[in-house]
């Protein structure tokens, strides 16, 4: 329902992507894109603590389909495929169609100069 308005905002959430090794994005969503989508429907459109180990949705269970979506559409799409790839994402949407995207890899794995000064 929603993959056609997510692909929209794709080019957009790659830049934050490759951005996110440097601190928390923050992506500025019209309203209007999502409620035309869902066709009337009254849907929750906010999400919290989505995250993507590996490429892999590793909280499913807990997720509206949604959010489910969107990691689909991160899933499928073959550069964000790339780019979420041995890295570990968290995504957040709030009410006012903010998007949230953590890079936490670096908060739960050493940093390679560590690695090498350690040896």
């Amino acid at each position: 329902m929603f993959e056609q308005t997510w692909k929209k905002y794709l080019p957009v959430i790659v830049i934050l992507l490759k951005r996110s090794v440097n601190g928390e994005q923050l992506l500025h969503m019209n309203n209007t894109d999502f409620q035309r989508a869902a066709g009337g429907r009254k849907i929750k459109f906010s999400f919290y603590d989505l995250q993507l180990n590996d490429g892999r949705l590793s909280n499913s269970s807990g997720h509206s389909t949604f959010a489910k979506e969107f990691a689909m559409v991160l899933q499928t799409n073959e550069l964000t495929r790339k780019l979420v790839k041995n890295q570990q994402f968290e995504f957040s949407m709030n009410n006012q169609f903010q998007l949230v995207i953590k890079n936490i890899t670096a908060a739960t794995e050493p940093k390679e100069e560590e690695l090498i000064e350690n040896s």
